[in-house]
């Protein structure tokens, strides 16, 4: 039997990291993120989304809720080079199975960050399984209607199934968006998706690039064919599945690649698509601080956030 119970919410709480000295020469993100304010325009707003029922349905190795404090923990200490308010709305936390209350509590709030911070503006989903994904899509759709979807990621998580899992997302947003539907992932692992998914890919249109293809790029061609990608004006929903990171680079994951895309490739493919200025929603996904090694995925993902929130600038 089914134990449904409401989604817990979790005020932020106090950052820590490094401290230099005040005054915004020695600016960090602890030391000026606010965890007080109220959502407002321009402001690049964070919250976490402790969930790891999706990943548990999907038959991953569990640990990805402890995802956003792991996070947090990572962005504290880097260095802050401009004055755009940081602002954390907290935590939103599955409780026992209930992922799609969850879910809809994340969307909720998600849906009043996005309305908020206008057009200069970012909301951060701190990851969670990749079941965050359509949670923090529904919200920004709810605010701004149709996004384009950029992800990367090893997989197309495409799946049809009988409830949410860390394997749907982007199958729940096909159905959410309809023929607005306009989803790229780069990074696809071919042995690791089956024909039928890529067969679902096809039919609705994914614009589809492989690990094998990007291995085969400069970092500059990297980044120049996922800017080419993000043409139009619709808002765009940026989302990071760590798992598209080759397993050396990044051990604390749900399902560490055997391949994966080189470190600086995804840097600078992350940097183009924030240039673009229309990144509404970013999300990162599938951090396992149980299986990290000295950090070293929630330091890798915790630098591609930073750099999103300063490229899109």
């Amino acid at each position: 039997m089914n134990t449904v119970t409401a989604p817990l919410f979790t005020p932020a709480s106090d950052w820590s990291g490094r401290d230099d000295g005040p005054g915004p020469e020695h600016a960090r993100w602890h030391s000026v993120v606010d965890t007080q304010a109220a959502p407002r325009e321009g402001a690049v707003h964070l919250i976490g989304f402790a969930s790891d029922e999706g990943v548990e349905r999907n038959g991953g190795r569990q640990g990805a809720a402890q995802g956003p404090a792991a996070l947090r923990a990572a962005l504290g200490s880097l260095a802050i080079h401009d004055e755009q308010l940081r602002i954390d709305a907290g935590t939103v936390t599955t409780q026992h199975d209930d992922l799609e209350g969850a879910q809809r509590e994340l969307s909720d709030r998600v849906r009043d960050l996005v309305a908020a911070q206008g057009a200069s503006g970012m909301t951060v989903v701190l990851g969670g399984g990749h079941e965050t994904s359509f949670a923090s899509h529904r919200g920004a759709y709810e605010a701004l209607g149709p996004l384009q979807v950029i992800n990367f990621d090893a997989h197309f998580d495409l799946r049809a199934a009988d409830r949410p899992t860390s394997g749907t997302p982007f199958k729940q947003i096909a159905e959410l968006e309809g023929e607005h539907f306009d989803y790229s992932v780069f990074g696809i692992s071919k042995p690791n998706n089956t024909k039928v998914l890529f067969n679902t890919a096809a039919e609705l249109g994914v614009t589809t690039v492989l690990d094998t293809e990007l291995a085969e790029m400069t970092v500059r061609e990297a980044a120049e064919r996922a800017l080419a990608a993000v043409d139009g004006d619709l808002p765009i929903h940026l989302s990071i599945d760590l798992d598209v990171l080759p397993a050396a680079v990044a051990p604390g994951v749900s399902a560490p690649a055997g391949f994966g895309v080189a470190y600086a490739a995804l840097r600078a493919m992350v940097e183009a698509v924030a240039s673009a200025g229309r990144v509404a929603l970013l999300d990162v996904v599938e951090l396992n601080p149980d299986f990290d090694v000295d950090n070293r995925t929630a330091k890798a993902a915790a630098r591609l956030i930073d750099d999103a929130v300063a490229g899109a600038r």
